[in-house]
């Protein structure tokens, strides 16, 4: 009877400890991979070339001399920071900071707009098109330098002859995406004797270089590979049978997932071919050509869902084309959602190869 005490205070403790909260379960170890990443968007748009003593630059310059091109692309930089990978063609070289600047037929541009455009969200260029060249070798080099600078990855041309070897890989939230692209022509300028590597050059219908430049992305890791090329004929709204049979040879590749088309200078269909998608034309973005008659401020952002697949794939499963237009004031210019005549205009075009018929959704933004 004497430790009778001593037990039941012993129960006690025993009762108390069964009736605490429960212990939690160990966190999972952090050596276990996150999970795949089951889906992104990519959001690509037209040429950017910026022509010279107009509304475009004279709305940008500033006080000091300098230009800032934010404005311009402020009313669309919203959806396009919204994508998860944004893609810009940038087609021509930039000049030294203060210049001197030129314009058509041969660029060489404000370095600001790179900011603009990586202010806006982009984050990956192309830099393949006939006027690749047109401030030669230091041009190019001088291009390429300031999208570094900016944070801009690039492909199409390139500084050294190993860079040409190298994919163009960006993580997009997990999932590696390659990026290649081709130009149909210099507009005559030969490439640089020893250098010829400088700039992707594609004999269309022939792209067995840009096929080859697909494979190495792939090889090296690339989940999805976004082909852009640039050609055939300005101003036309179809696409020529060259280009389409330069498409469909990137398309029919197992390297290849999806095609973006450029030069035009107008938007062009959108097409579904064998479960693939491409964009022909996707027509300006940042421009304002002097030549009338053709719908030149008409321009297209094309957006893509790429989905994983039950095969470990990914593969598009949303297919949107957003009509845009570049609005031309007296001082300034700015790239906007279509007004309705223009959205119905654009609309019209992209479902001239079946497109819309495919699951392409043409939608205001």
């Amino acid at each position: 009877m004497a430790r009778r005490p001593a037990a039941l205070a012993a129960l006690a403790l025993v009762l108390a400890a069964c009736s605490a909260d429960p212990v939690a379960a160990p966190a999972p170890s952090s050596s276990e991979p996150p999970p795949a990443p089951q889906s992104f968007t990519l959001l690509a748009t037209g040429d950017v070339l910026v022509h010279q003593d107009r509304a475009l630059t004279a709305g940008a310059e500033q006080p000091d001399g300098g230009y800032d091109f934010s404005g311009v692309l402020a009313p669309v930089a919203p959806m396009i920071g919204d994508a998860d990978l944004a893609i810009c063609h940038l087609e021509t070289p930039v000049a030294p900071a203060g210049g001197p600047y030129r314009g058509y037929p041969s660029f060489a541009v404000q370095p600001e707009i790179v900011d603009a455009l990586a202010g806006a969200g982009y984050d990956l260029c192309s830099t393949a098109s006939n006027h690749s060249l047109d401030d030669g070798v230091d041009g190019l080099v001088r291009t390429l330098d300031v999208l570094d600078a900016a944070g801009i990855r690039h492909t199409g041309t390139y500084r050294t002859q190993a860079e040409a070897l190298e994919p163009t890989l960006v993580d997009v939230g997990g999932v590696t995406v390659g990026h290649v692209a081709g130009t149909f022509g210099l507009n005559g300028v030969p490439l640089p004797a020893g250098r010829e590597w400088s700039v992707d050059v594609a004999d269309v219908p022939d792209v067995s270089g840009m096929l080859a430049a697909a494979a190495r992305a792939r090889a090296a890791g690339a989940e999805v590979v976004v082909a852009s090329l640039h050609c055939c004929v300005e101003y036309r709204n179809d696409p020529t049978e060259t280009q389409v049979a330069a498409v469909q040879a990137l398309l029919a590749s197992p390297d290849v997932d999806l095609v973006l088309g450029h030069h035009a200078h107008v938007v062009q269909p959108v097409e579904r071919i064998a479960g693939e998608w491409v964009a022909y034309g996707l027509g300006n973005h940042v421009a304002e050509h002097a030549t009338r008659g053709y719908p030149t401020e008409d321009s297209l952002a094309a957006r893509f869902t790429f989905t994983r697949g039950a095969d470990g794939r990914f593969a598009v499963t949303t297919a949107e084309a957003v009509p845009l237009t570049i609005d031309l004031g007296e001082d300034a210019v700015s790239v906007r959602p279509a007004d309705p005549e223009t959205f119905d205009r654009v609309a019209e075009v992209l479902g001239r190869r079946g497109g819309v018929g495919a699951g392409l959704q043409v939608v205001p933004h």
